[in-house]
């Protein structure tokens, strides 16, 4: 008898096929229109608690790359249960305010979230570098967000090195979203854009809550 896990797996796999080939349309004159006409994938695609120990176990490797510095890093940053520091360290650099030019010591949580994503989409092909739209923030960078009209709250966890604004590429923000929420670490908003490159989502170390703007 088939069972239900086996019934998601084969539901991730097309529903990754078909997020795949969506990508011929973006980028095209009517990128919009393509993204606005996707189907947005059910939200409980993918299931983070079907995994088991080996997952969670096994050297941490992650891919980040920072769209706004053109910086892209690939570390083993965690292994036989420790963080390995320096990677550590490159990491939080790459999660800097990078307007602000300042970094901040990132919550391992936060890392931890962002490797299990990464991972765990790589099981169905999905190997794009995870995309960090915003990690630590200053103050005064959050405030001019909130001048600027941007969505940002006035005690951002940014501003704790405990959140970041993520995507990755060709993957709907629903199912990015949907996963994270799975892990049950945090909090999540969905952020939905009708464009090119899509929304994004934030992920942070908070309390667990979920939002959309």
């Amino acid at each position: 008898m088939t069972t239900r896990r086996q019934i998601l797996k084969k539901s991730i796999l097309l529903t990754a096929a078909g997020l795949f080939s969506t990508t011929k349309l973006i980028g095209s004159a009517h990128a919009a229109d393509a993204k606005s006409s996707e189907l947005a994938p059910p939200p409980d695609l993918f299931d983070s608690q079907a995994l088991d120990i080996d997952f969670w176990v096994k050297p941490r490797t992650i891919d980040l790359i920072r769209p706004a510095s053109n910086e892209r890093s690939k570390l083993l940053y965690w292994k036989d249960g420790e963080i390995i520091d320096s990677a550590y360290q490159e990491l939080c650099h790459i999660l800097r305010d990078v307007n602000g030019k300042q970094s901040a010591a990132i919550d391992p949580k936060l890392f931890e979230t962002l490797w299990a994503t990464q991972a765990y989409v790589a099981r169905f092909g999905m190997t794009k570098p995870l995309e960090i739209l915003s990690g630590y923030r200053t103050p005064d960078s959050n405030r001019r967000l909130i001048e600027q009209g941007v969505p940002a709250a006035r005690k951002s966890l940014h501003m704790d090195g405990k959140a970041a604004d993520i995507r990755i590429p060709h993957l709907h923000e629903e199912v990015l979203g949907s996963l994270i929420t799975s892990f049950r670490e945090g909090g999540v908003g969905f952020y939905y854009r009708a464009s090119a490159n899509g929304g994004w989502i934030h992920t942070d170390t908070g309390l667990q809550r979920s939002w959309k703007g």
